[in-house]
C-alpha cells in the first residue's frame, strides 16, 4: 500500500519550493516521484505550429518532485505529518501518525 496517493494534499519540506502546498496530480512509481500542482513549475517557450493546431507562447509545465521532499499535510494541525498504516477488520487504512486520525 502506497502512503501517498493521487489527490492527497501535500506540503514540500525540502528544495526551492519549501513550504508550498498542493494536490498530487500524478504518482510516478518507477522513480518514486510525484507531480504536485503549483510546485516545481517550469516555463517552456513554444513556437506556433498551425498544422498541429498549437499556438505559440510561454507554456507552464508541472515537473516532478521526489517523494522524500514532500509530506502529507494535516489540516487539523496545519503541519506536515507522517502516514501510518492501521489494519482494521482485515482492511488496511492510512492514518496520521501524530493524531491517529484516519486519512481516507
Amino acid at each position: 500500500m502506497r502512503k501517498l496517493r493521487k489527490g492527497d494534499e501535500v506540503i514540500v519540506i525540502a528544495g526551492s519550493d519549501k513550504g508550498k502546498t498542493g494536490e498530487i496530480l500524478q504518482v510516478i512509481v518507477d522513480n518514486d516521484r510525484v507531480v504536485v500542482s503549483g510546485v516545481a513549475v517550469a516555463k517552456k517557450h513554444a513556437k506556433p505550429n498551425p498544422a498541429r493546431g498549437i499556438t505559440g507562447g510561454v507554456i507552464e509545465k508541472n515537473l516532478s518532485v521526489h517523494v522524500s521532499n514532500v509530506a502529507i499535510y494535516n489540516k487539523d494541525t496545519k503541519k506536515a505529518d507522517r502516514v501510518g498504516i492501521k489494519i482494521e477488520d482485515g482492511k488496511k487504512t492510512r492514518v496520521f501518525k501524530s493524531t491517529g486520525k484516519q486519512l481516507d
